[in-house]
């Protein structure tokens, strides 16, 4: 595939790079093999010769003045079930919400049917709004995970989907046992492995949190990700209500980080939601260890109690998560807006630090190569760089009904500034995951 025009990515922290008349060519697996800007159009045939692409002429696709290529966003905390509440439900406490809403939304998915009609809605809208790869909680369902993998293959996306386990602390039919928590783990780990798709279908150990699971089911979770070496996801120092529980389950004296790091659950593949209540130690135990944080901004401030202070944070891996349904909307463009604005927030209270501000730049790369370095495929996707897979969005910033005016010339780097502020879904014209267009 050949793509010229505008072609925009964040290979830096804090820095965007943006390619204009640019040439970006895929081999026939989706992988990356040409990006070379500045090419006049009366040059671009020649240029296509030069660079022996001559046999993929018929499948040029010239952009539009008002349209740019951006690398696919990147959700590292989602909870798949909670899509059915999405939008409501913001008027409670974490430990509250999760017995008024959570656990009774999620003991729905007992029914394979649901189910499958949920998570194809949910794969659809995600990838509509430029999801390209989603680190998803499913429920505590075997077979309802495995009908959420099955979507996520059908529909192209990039997948990482933990069977959630728990076994203390859940509601009244919505509980396993410890055994059959690891059984059906392990039978989870056997189904993804069997589709033989390992960058685009990836299982994952999930812990739904400490006061959810046993330290029994927490080892025995933690030898089963040594075993597999598999990626582990869970909620980290999430709120005040999470912490004092965890307090009252284990004494005053251990952290989330610290129990996590004993159970054998911190390691160079787990992503942890929240962080908000971390201290500089837990930070620094999780960087030794090479873990990253899902920075959830949206949810943060409606069940967090506070904001994750990323700039101080920096050596600690970072991504960003919608956390539908703490999160109200499961379009990252969202996050990307609400990590930046809650960023200023925090530095008002800390005497208006002008460290403390993350700009929608840095914010960006978090929703982008950030999200893929902590998943580990920062060498896959996340940017447009040599031999990397292309996940990629069309965006176009003047399409019918477009949520953004333009009234005047503008810049490319306007251009993208304002997409990132004011665009949503309607401005999203392709999606493309390893080269293959899903929208």
């Amino acid at each position: 595939m050949l793509l010229y025009g505008t072609i925009v990515h964040t290979p830096k922290r804090g820095t965007i790079s943006i390619h204009t008349n640019a040439l970006l060519a895929t081999n026939e697996d989706g992988r990356i093999v040409a990006l070379k800007d500045n090419i006049p159009e009366d040059k671009l045939d020649s240029t296509i010769d030069t660079l022996q692409l001559g046999h993929q002429r018929q499948s040029l696709l010239k952009l539009s003045p008002t349209q740019f290529i951006l690398p696919g966003l990147i959700d590292t905390h989602i909870h798949a079930p909670q899509i059915t509440y999405t939008g409501t439900a913001t008027d409670v406490p974490l430990m509250d919400w999760l017995q008024k809403y959570t656990f009774p939304s999620e003991r729905q998915f007992e029914d394979p049917e649901w189910a499958r009609k949920v998570y194809d809605v949910l794969v659809k809208r995600l990838l509509r709004n430029g999801t390209t790869t989603a680190l998803y909680f499913s429920s505590i369902h075997l077979e309802a995970s495995k009908i959420l993998a099955d979507a996520a293959l059908k529909h192209g996306q990039r997948a990482f989907i933990g069977k959630v386990c728990m076994d203390q602390h859940g509601a009244e039919g919505y509980i396993e046992t410890t055994e059959q928590s690891i059984e059906d783990t392990k039978a989870f780990i056997a189904y993804c492995q069997s589709k033989q798709r390992p960058q685009h279908l990836v299982p994952v150990i999930t812990p739904r949190f400490l006061p959810t699971c046993s330290p029994a089911l927490l080892e025995q979770l933690g030898a089963l990700a040594r075993q597999h070496d598999l990626p582990i996801q869970s909620h980290i120092s999430e709120s005040l209500d999470e912490v004092a529980f965890v307090h009252a389950l284990y004494g005053n004296e251990d952290t989330d980080t610290e129990i996590f790091d004993r159970m054998g659950l911190l390691t160079q593949r787990s992503v942890m939601a929240h962080g908000v209540h971390l201290s500089p130690n837990d930070v620094d135990t999780m960087v030794a260890r090479g873990s990253a944080v899902a920075v959830c901004p949206l949810s943060n401030v409606y069940f967090a109690n506070g904001v994750f202070p990323v700039q101080p944070y920096q050596k600690l891996k970072m991504g960003l998560g919608t956390d539908v349904a703490g999160g109200y909307s499961p379009s990252m463009l969202q996050s990307i807006r609400h990590c930046a604005v809650a960023s200023r927030y925090l530095a008002t209270q800390k005497d208006h630090d002008p460290s403390l501000v993350v700009d929608w730049m840095t914010a960006l790369y978090m929703a982008t190569l950030g999200g893929a370095e902590a998943l580990g495929l920062q060498d896959e996707v996340g940017s447009f760089e040599m031999n990397k897979s292309l996940d990629a969005l069309l965006v176009d910033i003047a399409t019918e009904n477009s949520p953004i005016d333009l009234l005047d010339d503008i810049t490319p780097m306007d251009m993208v500034e304002k997409f990132i502020n004011l665009g949503d879904d309607r401005n999203i014209i392709s999606v493309w995951v390893s080269g293959e267009r899903k929208l």
